[in-house]
């Protein structure tokens, strides 16, 4: 008999692999994206440091939804996490799918901060 193995343990998995992979700089931080059911979280990270630099999502301040997890919400994060990046000096990332398939959510915040001006 096969074990089951549940999606978010493959995603751990395959994010874990990707991480080993990936450093974010000062100079060239790291994009983190994790989405839930109903929201969707974006990170710049200096992995250098261990700090987070900027943060966005659904969940904060005046304009927050009580469901951010669709394309639309996604797109208007993925242009605050540019705008607050380059505000603080970045323009240039690494992308971290978070284990995600790029597609949908993580597709549409990727294409948004970078038409925001972000460049991967």
């Amino acid at each position: 008999m096969i074990p089951l193995i549940s999606k978010d343990a493959t995603r751990r998995r395959v994010h874990k692999r990707i991480r080993e992979k990936m450093l974010g700089t000062s100079e060239r931080p790291r994009l983190n994206v994790y989405r839930s059911l109903n929201h969707i979280y974006v990170q710049l990270i200096d992995d250098m440091s261990g700090k987070t630099i900027v943060s966005a999502s659904t969940k904060e301040g005046k304009g927050a939804k009580k469901v951010g997890g669709n394309v639309a919400s996604a797109k208007e994060i993925g242009k605050t996490i540019a705008e607050r990046a380059k505000a603080k000096g970045v323009s240039k990332v690494v992308f971290d799918r978070g284990g995600y398939i790029y597609h949908g959510r993580v597709k549409a915040l990727a294409d948004a901060a970078r038409e925001a001006g972000l460049q991967f």
